[in-house]
This record gives C-alpha cells, sequence and structure tokens, in this order.
C-alpha cells in the first residue's frame, strides 16, 4: 500500500537510502535537506511522488514551512522519520562553546521542534500517524568523547518517551529508531576538537584512535533503512527498535550494566 513519508536529512546515508527504497517500492516521499539540488535528479526520476523541500533545523520558519508545504504536497502524513543530525567529538573541556549549541540546537531542540510542528497535523488525521526518530545505540549507551552526542540523543529519545504517551489518544505512534555503527558519512562529517595535551593519555584518546581507523565494524545502511520501513509496517509498532547486531549487542549489554549500578537503600 502506498504510504506518504515526510524525510529529514535525505541528502546522504540513512536519509537517502531510505528514500531511494520507498521511491523504488512504490510511495510518495517529501524529503528536506539543506541543499535541495542534491536530489534533482532523483526527482526527475520519479515525478508526481518525490518532492523536495528545504529544511534547516536551527530555523523554526524552515521547520514550520517544510512541514506546512508537506502536508499541502501530499495531502496527508502516514509516516516521518526525523532523520536529520549531526555529530561532535571531544572531551567536554575540548568543545568551544558555539560547538556544543550547534550539537543541542540541531540534534535536540530542532527534532523537537519539528515533532512539535508535525503533531497539529497529525492529530487531525483519522489514522494519526507514526513517527521514527532516528537516534543511535548512543541514546542509550555512551562512548568517550561524545558527551554531547549522547546528550542530544538520550534528551531527544527522553522527548519522545513521553511525548509519545501524550498523544497516544490521537493514534499518534513513536518508533525510536537505534542503529549501531553505520557506513554513512557520519564519521567523515563529525566535527572533531583540537585535542588538548591533558587528555592526550586518556580514553578520549583510545576513541580518537578508534574514529581515525575507520570506527571498526560497520552495519550496511541499506539493511538500515529497510528496517525502518519494516518497522513502519507493524499495526502496533515498538517505541524502541535497535537495528543491527553490534547495537542490539551493546545495549543488552549497556542496559545490564546499568541495572547492575542501581543501588537500592
Amino acid at each position: 500500500m502506498n504510504k506518504k513519508w515526510f524525510i529529514t536529512g535525505a541528502s546522504s546515508g540513512i536519509g537517502r537510502n531510505l528514500t531511494e527504497q520507498l521511491l523504488e517500492a512504490g510511495h510518495t516521499v517529501f524529503a528536506t535537506l539543506r541543499k535541495p539540488e542534491l536530489l534533482n535528479e532523483l526527482a526527475e526520476n520519479y515525478p508526481g511522488r518525490l518532492y523536495v523541500g528545504y529544511l534547516e533545523l536551527t530555523d523554526l520558519t524552515s521547520i514550520e514551512k517544510a512541514v506546512a508545504d508537506a502536508d499541502e504536497k501530499l495531502g496527508q502524513i502516514d509516516i516521518v522519520v526525523s532523520n536529520a543530525g549531526i555529530g561532535v567529538f571531544g572531551a567536554v573541556e575540548e568543545l568551544d562553546s558555539s560547538t556544543i549549541r550547534k550539537q543541542l540546537e540541531v540534534n535536540l531542540l530542532g527534532s523537537i521542534m519539528l515533532i512539535k510542528s508535525l503533531i497539529p497535523f497529525l492529530r487531525k488525521q483519522p489514522d494519526g500517524g507514526h513517527i521514527i526518530q532516528v537516534s543511535s545505540e548512543g541514546g542509550q549507551i555512551t562512548y568517550p568523547g561524545f558527551s554531547l552526542y549522547h546528550a542530544s540523543k538520550w534528551g531527544i529519545e527522553g522527548f519522545v518517551e513521553a511525548t509519545a504517551q501524550d498523544v497516544a489518544a490521537f493514534n499518534i505512534r513513536f518508533t525510536i529508531a537505534e542503529p549501531g555503527p553505520t557506513n554513512t558519512q557520519f564519521g567523515n562529517n563529525l566535527s572533531i576538537a583540537e585535542p588538548m595535551e591533558a587528555y592526550q593519555k586518556t580514553s578520549v584518546n583510545e576513541i580518537r584512535r578508534f574514529i581515525d581507523a575507520g570506527f571498526g565494524e560497520l552495519d550496511d545502511v541499506a539493511d538500515v533503512a529497510k528496517a525502518v520501513i519494516e518497522c513502519s509496517t507493524l499495526k502496533n509498532p515498538p517505541l524502541r527498535l535497535p537495528i543491527g547486531t553490534v547495537a542490539t549487542k551493546n545495549l543488552i549489554v549497556g542496559l545490564q550494566k546499568r541495572l547492575d549500578g542501581i543501588m537500592m537503600i
């Protein structure tokens, strides 16, 4: 059955692959990104089924316009994939204030304002809608040097979990997708802080070397996109969707460590 999708961060990685898979399967997509021209060729191949819009998550006017345009073009929005985001790396002492603000403005505040803008449109639809927020395993576990990235992901997961309860009566469903390390451009686009000498012999620098080596085992981006699509077909989709063997293993281990660390007084 043809569904109407709204996707952010469609220029590359999960968003781009998801858009391509959906179009090939016969769905209709309103894809958003900061450089809409990157999808010109794809739009030419799917006239009437791919609409492309500009979206900057740090600009509320841009968010509200993209959502309104999508509703107008599609007639309704069945499924949303909030995928756009950025990553920064460095011990918090190594990060400048503008980098810290940008990480939270995009991944956390931008995602919150996007969802807030979407809810009135989904709420008026008889069938509600399904919002899939792309987080990562980093929304439940942590690594040295990614404190601000984790703050944004843990924050959006808490927001989604609470908001899902707020709007359940309107048949608006939420899923938090939690992929592990994936072969996207995340590593290439990662903003890496200038290292301080004080952290050269710490776990932060160990992770820095790991990043330089390419992040180790990576899941296939096409498989991640496929898992998101499969989740959208479920009548009762899960609140959380770990994707890939790496994420599933790491989340189980991480959650058990949290349980083991609880002290009952």
